[in-house]
């Protein structure tokens, strides 16, 4: 029996970017692209490619910071919708999908950032993306917009709080490409009944 439901909702792929460098590094030096060929490892030229990672201080509660740990945040995917509405909420015409570190930007898909966990996005060649949870915003990226824009986008950070998109890793190697489909498939399974419980702070 199939443990993940393909769906009605399709994305499009409406920008592609290779980070060569972290956004933390506060330097614009994302290169635009029209299509992206995937391994298991991500994307070769992607600062955060690779089969592992070091630990950062997402999972300190996990590993200590700097432990190598499965990379499962290759690539970095935005959606059109919600940056748009973040770059609204900041006052700005647009947000360049460089400045906030995405890899990838989607348009089509309502309420993006919240996808659940081990979703799938598939495209037309097979190739497969992992969702693993949702990318909380930073600071960095604040810093780098105010840079680029002359003091604009310094709330990037609280603006962006829940809209900020999703990591992924590959589970199907292929090619994405601007304009391509992507059909998301999401398991077949309810929420955790404690999982409200489990998130409390005592």
């Amino acid at each position: 029996m199939p443990a993940l439901l393909p769906t009605g909702f399709q994305g499009t792929i409406t920008w592609l970017g290779v980070q060569r460098r972290p956004v933390e590094k506060l330097v614009i030096d994302a290169v635009p692209v029209n299509e992206m060929p995937l391994t298991f490892a991500g994307f070769a030229e992607e600062t955060h490619g690779g089969l592992t990672r070091p630990s950062c201080s997402r999972v300190t509660a996990q590993h200590p910071r700097g432990t190598p740990i499965r990379n499962v945040r290759q690539l970095c995917l935005v959606s059109a919708e919600e940056m748009a509405a973040v770059a609204a909420d900041l006052g700005m015409a647009q947000i360049d999908p460089a400045w906030v570190g995405a890899s990838v930007v989607i348009t089509g898909i309502p309420d993006f950032t919240h996808l659940p966990p081990s979703s799938r996005l598939q495209g037309p060649d097979g190739v497969t993306l992992v969702i693993d949870m949702e990318n909380r915003p930073c600071q960095e990226p604040a810093v780098t917009m105010a840079k680029a824009t002359d003091g604009q986008g310094k709330a990037f950070k609280t603006a962006a709080m829940g809209r900020r998109g999703v990591t992924a890793w590959v589970e199907r190697e292929g090619v994405l490409r601007i304009g391509q489909a992507m059909t998301l498939h999401v398991p077949d399974q309810r929420p955790w009944a404690h999982l409200a419980e489990a998130r409390r702070v005592e």
